[in-house]
């Protein structure tokens, strides 16, 4: 898509479940709908090999192939793309401005869907088994391991939560944490560690993941005896938080102090007539189905949005 000074109904920055639920209710209204795809069109499901909790597959599918339909379907209701990510946004009057790289877009209405990213070890053999065996989702993948061994990385609550979750499936279950002691919740520990099948890993990292086409072993260091062993598992799982995409946002929209959008009353923002949807703010859940819900959230409300802006104008 060229530069172009049109006036959209509604701008849609990502192109995750919640960025294209609402491109498709969006456009299905008969409103004129731009998706900027993002820095990962998609969302995380791209990274997701096999999906099997999303309603109305019930032999599964895989994510990018899931993200595909979701895309083929708000194309053929009408909705535009735009390749790139938001790198600027100006909230102070509508049309909202909105820029990706040197092009700029202008919206009555704008929802943010960018998601949230999970944060990773930065190893070059994570990022190589990435969807083969290490995962950032325990209740996306879990079932994916039943009767195999699996390390999970952290300290906090979502680390003990993956763990105790991962026990459904997995005999043995290692904590892998840096410290020697946990951040989470007391009562989160207390379940932990009266779990026999999980056991805690203290003051070490994980130097390597193992395996060429799927993860066969990980090898962890102590941090303070300089001791190395590897661990015999078969997936490892990454729960050292996520960092939402509202880079961009700083000093526009009010944000959480993990930078997360706060939202005053459905998907309605600190801004009137800027809606957020899906992982951008919801810290809790981080589903496909919760982000596609709160995708269709934000579009019936910048239609009913603009409706009153409409009435109002012709007052």
């Amino acid at each position: 898509m060229n530069d172009t000074d049109d006036i959209f109904d509604t701008i849609i920055a990502g192109s995750g479940p919640a960025g294209l639920t609402a491109a498709i209710y969006a456009a299905r209204s008969n409103l004129k709908t731009l998706v900027i795809a993002g820095a990962e069109p998609g969302g995380q499901l791209i990274w997701t090999t096999e999906v099997e909790d999303y309603p109305g597959f019930p032999e599964g599918i895989l994510g990018p192939d899931l993200m595909k339909l979701f895309r083929e379907q708000a194309e053929r209701l009408g909705a535009k793309f735009a390749d790139g990510q938001v790198k600027e946004v100006d909230l102070k009057e509508r049309p909202f401005k909105v820029k990706v790289g040197d092009r700029q877009f202008l919206g009555q209405s704008l929802i943010i869907a960018t998601g949230a990213s999970a944060m990773w070890l930065g190893l070059p053999s994570e990022q190589r088994l990435r969807g083969r065996g290490v995962s950032a989702c325990a209740v996306c993948d879990g079932a994916f391991f039943k009767g195999k061994n699996l390390v999970v990385v952290g300290g906090g609550d979502t680390a003990l939560r993956e763990a105790l979750f991962l026990t459904r499936f997995a005999p043995k279950v290692y904590v892998v944490h840096r410290r020697d002691s946990l951040r989470a919740f007391k009562a989160l520990q207390e379940r932990a560690f009266q779990n026999p099948q999980i056991e805690f890993v203290w003051k070490s990292e994980v130097q390597e993941v193992l395996g060429k086409d799927t993860v066969n072993g990980v090898k962890i260091k102590n941090n303070q005896t300089g001791k190395e062993k590897t661990l015999d598992v078969q997936g490892l799982f990454v729960a050292i938080g996520h960092r939402p995409n509202t880079d961009f946002l700083k000093g526009h929209l009010e944000l959480s102090e993990k930078g997360y959008i706060m939202l005053k009353g459905g998907s309605t923002t600190s801004v009137k007539g800027v809606f957020a949807a899906g992982d951008v703010h919801d810290w809790k859940y981080q589903q496909a189905v919760t982000a596609a819900g709160a995708g269709c959230m934000a579009a019936l409300e910048v239609e009913e949005f603009l409706e009153e802006q409409k009435a109002a104008n012709q007052a």
